[in-house]
């Protein structure tokens, strides 16, 4: 279903369930796009000014249009309530304990994702506005804070481990953004003020995806979503999604990396 409804390929768990939902409206869409094409056809010419050269102010009498539209309001409610509302219930009603995901904090800014992990502990490290710097502590993270002192932060690249579950809680600092992987059927509004929730699982990793599109240069983009600002266009970020024992290496190092001491102090 999706080289037919020329969707991005499908890297995600839950992603097949949301193919299936737009192909199903896309079917019912075009139902009734041929059906009133053909009923709008069929007055053209049944009632044309040759054939009915006098109005006919009494009217139809047939009950056939109230029982179409009743048949496109069944229709719809199928969709909404049977299809889209437990989807998206599922989406957000059912997110997994931390214990059993990846757990990562995403904060948007113009114009850039920072990202932020936990570390080892699990815990998420204070942050201070006093301690903002935009190119070198751009979220404040206070690494005096016992619990920062593992924590890892990158800049437009989100690192995940293949077939199990992520949270990440978005932010935003300044403006409305809007994180979306389109390979992975996620898109979601990070407004200020606000820390929200998404999760799903990656279940293809990014070597993998180059290979079945044939791509070597492939990469999963964050894209913003959300009109942001006159650098809008250029807010990009990278999922690179890594086999689990690849993901741990590579977070092993970046917490060796930034636990060492800077030579410079």
């Amino acid at each position: 279903m999706t080289e037919w409804l020329g969707l991005p390929p499908l890297a995600s768990a839950h992603g097949g369930q949301i193919d299936s939902l737009i192909g199903w409206v896309h079917i019912f869409m075009l139902i009734l796009f041929v059906g009133w094409g053909g009923f709008f056809a069929y007055c053209l010419i049944r009632f044309r000014r040759s054939r009915q050269p006098v109005a006919s102010y009494q009217g139809s009498q047939s009950h056939s249009s109230s029982y179409l539209e009743g048949a496109v309001l069944v229709v719809e409610m199928v969709l909404l309530f049977a299809f889209s509302i437990p989807l998206w219930a599922a989406r957000v009603d059912h997110i997994p304990a931390a214990s059993e995901a990846v757990l990562v904090q995403v904060t948007g800014e113009q114009f850039a994702w920072n990202v932020h992990y936990a570390g080892p502990d699990g815990k998420f490290g204070r942050t201070d506005l006093k301690l903002l710097d935009i190119q070198s502590n751009p979220l404040g993270l206070d690494r005096n804070d016992p619990a920062a002192k593992d924590d890892v932060t990158t800049l437009n690249q989100l690192y995940l481990p293949v077939n199990k579950p992520v949270i990440v809680r978005l932010r935003s600092k300044d403006v409305i953004h809007s994180f979306g992987v389109p390979e992975f059927r996620v898109k979601q509004d990070a407004i200020p003020g606000l820390t929200i929730p998404i999760w799903f699982i990656p279940n293809v990793t990014t070597a993998e995806m180059r290979t079945r599109t044939g791509k070597p240069e492939f990469q999963y983009e964050i894209a913003c979503a959300q009109l942001c600002g006159l650098g809008h266009a250029r807010m990009r970020g990278f999922v690179t999604v890594q086999s689990a024992e690849d993901f741990q290496k590579w977070l092993d190092e970046k917490i060796k990396e930034q636990s060492a001491p800077d030579p410079f102090k």
